[in-house]
C-alpha cells in the first residue's frame, strides 16, 4: 500500500511556518510519544532552520511507558531537549514551560544585559496533523481557544493564544510530507489515525497491525486474538479474528472489512495496552549500520 497524502492547505501552512518563524523565540514540535520519529516531519528541519526547539512526547499516556523513557534519554544524548506529556488529561504540561525558559535562558540573560523588559515565551507549535496541537494550546491556555477533534486536519489557520503572563503560542495547523520515503513509516501514521482512513486501504493497515504485534507484542495478540502467529495464509487469519469476535455479514460469511475496522480500531483504543511503534534499539541499530 502505497500512502500518499499532501493537501493544498498543508502547502500554504508551510509557506506560512517559514514566514512567521521570525516573530517567536522557540519551536514546540509535538510528536506522537507512540511514534517519536515516525511523526516527526522531516520537513520541519529545513523550515526551522537554527530556532531552538523542545521536542514535545504527546499522548505519553498511550505509548509503552518503558519505551518512551528511552526515547527521551536518546534524544537527550542528541542534544535534543525532550519532555513527555499527556495533554488529553494535561498532565505534565508544567514541564514545558520550564523546559522552554532552560532553552531560553541564555538569550533571556542577553536581553536582561541590554536593559530589556522581560516578556512572554513566543513559541509556535508545530507537528503532523491529530498528534494533539489544539488540545495541548487548550489545556494550556486552560480554555477551549483552539479547535480539536479527533481527525486529522482540524486546524486550518494559524492563531496566537496567550497563556498567562509566561508564554504567547502560535498554533499552526498540522502538516504532512508530500511523500513518504518508507512505506512502513506511512503505515505506522496511518494506524495511529495521522492519516484520514479514506486515503488508506483497511485490510492493509490491519495486516500490518496484526504483523507488528506478532513480533513486538506477541503476548497481547495472543491475549485479544488467541493468535500465537499470523498465518501466510491471511484469510486464515481473517476468519479466526472474524469467528471469535463474531463479526458476520449477510449469510453468516465473514465480514472482512469488519473486521480489518475491528483490528484498527482495537490498536487505536488500546484494547491491546500501550502501544509503541517507534524503538529506540532498531533506531540505533540503523544508525551504526549507516556509519
Amino acid at each position: 500500500m502505497t500512502i500518499q497524502w499532501f493537501p493544498g492547505h498543508m502547502a500554504k501552512a508551510r509557506r506560512e511556518v517559514s514566514e512567521k518563524l521570525k516573530l517567536v523565540d522557540i519551536i514546540f514540535e509535538l510528536v506522537d510519544a507512540r511514534l517519536p520519529l515516525s511523526s516527526r516531519n522531516p520537513m520541519i528541519d529545513q523550515v526551522i532552520n537554527q530556532k531552538p526547539r523542545l521536542l514535545i512526547l504527546n499522548k505519553q499516556d498511550m505509548a509503552d511507558e518503558s519505551e518512551t523513557r528511552k526515547w527521551l534519554a536518546y534524544f537527550d544524548e542528541r542534544g535534543h531537549k525532550a519532555v513527555a506529556i499527556n495533554s488529553l488529561e494535561g498532565k505534565g504540561l508544567q514541564v514545558v514551560t520550564k523546559a522552554a525558559q532552560e532553552l531560553l535562558a541564555e538569550k533571556w540573560a542577553r536581553m536582561k544585559a541590554k536593559g530589556m523588559k522581560p516578556r512572554a515565551i513566543r513559541a509556535m507549535i508545530v507537528g503532523i496533523p491529530n498528534v494533539g496541537k489544539s488540545t495541548l494550546i487548550n489545556r494550556l491556555a486552560k480554555k477551549n481557544i483552539a479547535k480539536t477533534g479527533n481527525t486529522p486536519g482540524v486546524t486550518k489557520a494559524q492563531q496566537w493564544i496567550k497563556v498567562g503572563k509566561e508564554l504567547e503560542l502560535l498554533d499552526t495547523p498540522g502538516i504532512l510530507w508530500p511523500k513518504f520515503e518508507d512505506q512502513e513509516v506511512g503505515f505506522k501514521l496511518a494506524l495511529t489515525g495521522a492519516i484520514k482512513d479514506t486515503v488508506t486501504n483497511m485490510e492493509d493497515l490491519a495486516v500490518y497491525g496484526l504483523r507488528f504485534l506478532s513480533i513486538h507484542y506477541p503476548e497481547r495478540m495472543q491475549e485479544r486474538y488467541g493468535l500465537e502467529f499470523v498465518h501466510e495464509e491471511l484469510v486464515d487469519t481473517f476468519d479466526h479474528i472474524g469467528k471469535l469476535r463474531r463479526v458476520f455479514g449477510q449469510g453468516g460469511e465473514i465480514d472482512y472489512d469488519q473486521v480489518a475496522e475491528l483490528i484498527v480500531r482495537d490498536i487505536r483504543s488500546q484494547h491491546l495496552g500501550k502501544l509503541t511503534f517507534d524503538f529506540v534499539a532498531e533506531q540505533v541499530e540503523k544508525e551504526n549500520m549507516e556509519l
